[in-house]
């Protein structure tokens, strides 16, 4: 058994992240050797800041590969269109209700890789998250906030497609 931890995430994100992988494997180094090359060919490297700029860029795309192929690896991949649960997990999309307020709030609970918080979709490790988590439709959530803690009541949990 594996002790690395898993990384849950939708199949959509698992497939955005394989595809940025073979995008950068197959294109972007390519590319970045060639600018390499062309950069070595002006010259002294010590005072060229296209070599430089393009020796970072290597370094970046370097990173970000080996940061995607853990990613990667560590994958627990979780369709909530196959989730059947009526407590707040995973690929959950809540409907909350703003006590303070009376307005309703929708979050889609995702992997932390695919997180948008203007379209909706929390990172399952955001503090709302984890506040929801475990929680059913009548249940009250506290989110503690720097401001002050905020009150929902949870209205309806799904689990369907995410967007």
């Amino acid at each position: 058994m594996s002790s690395e931890p898993k990384i849950p995430m939708t199949p959509g994100c698992f497939e955005r992240l394989k595809q940025e992988l073979k995008q950068i494997r197959e294109h972007d180094r390519a590319e970045n050797v060639r600018d390499i090359e062309v950069a070595r060919e002006h010259g002294d490297l010590r005072e060229n800041a296209e070599y430089h700029a393009a020796k970072e860029r290597q370094g970046q795309l370097d990173g970000r590969m080996r940061y995607l192929e853990a990613r990667i690896g560590m994958a627990q991949i979780i369709d909530p269109t196959t989730v059947k649960e009526s407590k707040v997990t995973f690929g959950a999309t809540v409907t909350l209700n703003d006590v303070d307020n009376a307005t309703e709030v929708v979050y889609h609970i995702v992997g932390e890789d695919e997180s948008d918080a203007s379209s909706g979709k929390i990172s399952i490790s955001a503090p709302i998250a984890r506040a929801m988590l475990g929680k059913k439709v009548g249940d009250e959530v506290i989110v503690k906030l720097p401001k002050g803690d905020r009150e929902y009541e949870v209205v309806m949990v799904e689990y369907k497609a995410i967007p």
